[in-house]
């Protein structure tokens, strides 16, 4: 019997069905890294093969999401929370509420600001209370290339783009920044900016594909959040997570979906 406990990890987000995406992938990553996964369910999405693979989204009820927080929350003393997709403003508030009942030393956000799967004005309600309600909560950031121009209020082209939306997300937030160029900009590289305040670092490695691949942002913020709670610092953990998800993107899984997934377990020895 192993002698030494494994740090906990905990992730608030949705089931995506083919477990290339959401809470598959992120106790998938906790697991390859070292740390024990914990998920409670926001909402279940399928993807429609009958109608070009779009989203079927399907919201878990604001009470059964609460039950399943005051459980963990009851069961372990959790210091690392991973958030992802919450899909509406009522799970919002619900996930909210559960993270002000106690202190956390890390809250990684994946800013999922617009849902696949929801109406327009339900998606611009859902991305205002994720910016009212949970950014200010977040300790870490990774948004998208889409989701860092949104956060920041500019146009992203460029690497100097890139490091402007990080030091402006930063400012607004107060969280250390992961902003994901990744294969959107132009150039051999997928670059991402790090920014905490004080120290700004390009991550860069040479892109696999020119195609995003489903799950790499989930696989990266929770590579981040598994790295932070074995006790590495912010720098330290987003360096390992970039790594750690360009091997999953280099491993990827095809099927007979129009995109393919990041496998974790390909990343396994880094």
């Amino acid at each position: 019997m192993a002698t030494d406990a494994p740090a906990i990890t905990l992730t608030i987000a949705g089931s995506e069905a083919t477990g290339g995406a959401g809470a598959q992938v992120d106790l998938k990553t906790f697991q390859v890294l070292g740390t024990y996964g914990i998920a409670a369910l926001t909402c279940i999405v399928s993807f429609d093969p009958k109608d070009s693979w779009n989203h079927r989204f399907v919201p878990v009820d604001a009470q059964v999401i609460a039950d399943q927080l005051e459980a963990i929350q009851s069961c372990y003393a959790i210091g690392t929370v991973k958030i992802g997709m919450l899909g509406t403003p009522q799970t919002i508030d619900t996930v909210a509420g559960a993270l002000k009942s106690q202190e956390w030393k890390n809250v990684v956000l994946d800013p999922v600001l617009i849902c696949k799967g929801q109406e327009p004005g339900a998606a611009l309600d859902t991305d205002q209370a994720l910016r009212a309600n949970i950014l200010p909560l977040a300790t870490f950031v990774t948004p998208n290339h889409f989701e860092a121009e949104s956060l920041a209020g500019i146009e992203i082209r460029s690497v100097e783009d890139l490091k402007e939306a990080a030091r402006r997300i930063h400012e607004a937030s107060g969280a250390v920044v992961l902003a994901k160029g990744g294969v959107r900009l132009e150039g051999s590289d997928a670059v991402d900016v790090y920014y905490d305040g004080e120290t700004l670092e390009v991550l860069s490695a040479p892109k696999v594909g020119n195609v995003a691949v489903s799950g790499a942002g989930c696989t990266l913020a929770a590579a981040v959040a598994a790295e932070l709670a074995k006790g590495a610092a912010p720098l330290e953990a987003a360096r390992t997570a970039k790594a750690f998800v360009t091997e999953g993107i280099r491993n990827r899984v095809s099927s007979n979906a129009p995109f393919d997934a990041v496998w974790q377990g390909g990343a396994a020895a880094v």
